[in-house]
Formats: structure tokens, sequence, C-alpha cells
């Protein structure tokens, strides 16, 4: 009984979903939208932001930028790692684009990508780095770094809008990311931590 529960619930939250992302995709679309969020959803797009921030934080924290380079570096590996080779290997759910029910009225806008989409690498990524760099930046910048997460829901956001994820594939990304962060970050603050390089002012 509770086998079939759980299948019963499972089914509808599938179909919950299918119709979610019918809306995203095909319902809540513009022209203006359909032109940036490829743009938006590419990662080559954030490439400049990418290497502006780790020189900052190299030059403005030194060895303990370094040490911070290498946490991001680590907390991106362990997202992507996890998100493709394991989770996706194991769940082994269609892309939108490949499952027959969905895939003849997806708005496809960039190719189609994998065979399996949950949980959204992409979600799982840009979740986990701003994860991490809440945890690690919020001493110096407050509540305004929570920008960090409005940055990794667009991103996310734009996988379903050009159709190659469900929403469900990107909620488990957000939430898988966010934990790897979480992990990534809270040994980061707690045995190195971001300190500025100290100035000895001129006489």
């Amino acid at each position: 009984m509770n086998y079939f529960i759980f299948l019963l619930s499972l089914h509808q939250w599938i179909e919950a979903d299918r119709k979610l992302f019918h809306l995203i995709n095909g319902t809540w679309h513009t022209p203006f939208l359909d032109a940036v969020m490829p743009f938006i959803r590419n990662p080559y797009t954030w490439s400049p932001l990418y290497f502006f921030l780790l020189l900052v934080v190299l030059i403005h924290f030194r060895w303990r930028g370094f040490w911070w380079i290498v946490f991001f570096l680590i907390t991106f590996a362990i997202a992507d790692q996890l998100s493709v080779e394991v989770f996706k290997m194991f769940v082994q759910r269609l892309r939108p684009c490949h499952d027959p029910i969905v895939a003849p009225t997806d708005r496809l806008l960039i190719s189609c990508g994998g065979q399996y989409g949950f949980p959204s690498a992409h979600a799982t990524n840009h979740f986990a780095l701003a994860m991490f760099m809440f945890l690690s930046f919020r001493r110096y910048t407050g509540k305004w770094l929570v920008v960090v997460f409005a940055w990794a829901f667009l991103i996310s956001y734009a996988q379903v809008y050009v159709g190659v994820h469900f929403p469900g594939d990107i909620l488990a990304g957000m939430c898988l990311g966010s934990a790897i962060g979480l992990f990534t970050g809270y040994i980061f603050a707690r045995f190195i931590s971001l300190q500025p390089v100290c100035r000895s002012s001129s006489p």
C-alpha cells in the first residue's frame, strides 16, 4: 500500500512538473526573452565575471585568496561530478527534449544536450558556488550578497525556458548545490576564512 501511494504521488508530481514546464517554456515567453535566455544560461557569458572575481580575491586577500580560489574550484568540481556522474546516471530522468510526451511541444531554443536531466548541472553548480560565496563573503558584504542566489536562480530558470530541463530538475539542483556549497563554505570559513591584507601606514 505504501509503495502504491508513493507511485501515485510520484506520478502526480511528474504531471505537475510537466505542466509547469509547459507554462514556462510554452506560455510565459516573449521574443525578448527568447533572445536573452540562451545567452544567460551559457557558461561562457559569465567567464569574464569569474575571472574578475578570482583576480580581485587573489589581490585583496593574497594567500587566503589563493585558498579561496582552490575551494571555489573544488566546490564547482564536486557539484558538477555529483550532478552529472552520480545522480543523473542513478535517476535517469529524461530531459524534456527527450521525453516522448513533452518533446513534441518543447520550444527548444538550444541544442538538447545529454539524455538525462535530473538534477540540472547548471542549477547544482551555480547554487553551490552561490552558497559558497555567500558563506565566505558575508562578513564583508552583508545582506546584499543574496544577489548571488538571484543570479544562480536566473541561470537555472533559463534552463527551463530554453527547453532543456524540467522545473523539478532545477529544484533538485538548487537543493543539492546549496548543500554542497554549505559544506565547502563551512570548511573554508572554519579553517581559513578571508581576511584582507593589512598594509602598514606610512610614518
